[in-house]
């Protein structure tokens, strides 16, 4: 019976970690697609002059 606790147990710690994981990775994006958008708005009317 400890087996299978150990078992679920690990499962749920992995489960964890690839929703932080997942999480860091969607926040990541989210900022540097951000963080591009803004660079492009500031490139744009440099080419305009």
């Amino acid at each position: 019976m400890a087996i299978l606790t150990t078992f679920i147990t690990s499962i749920v710690e992995m489960l964890i970690l690839a929703g932080v994981s997942y999480g860091g990775i969607r926040l990541g994006k989210v900022l540097r697609d951000r963080k591009d958008a803004k660079m492009q708005a500031e490139i744009q009317p440099e080419k305009q002059i």
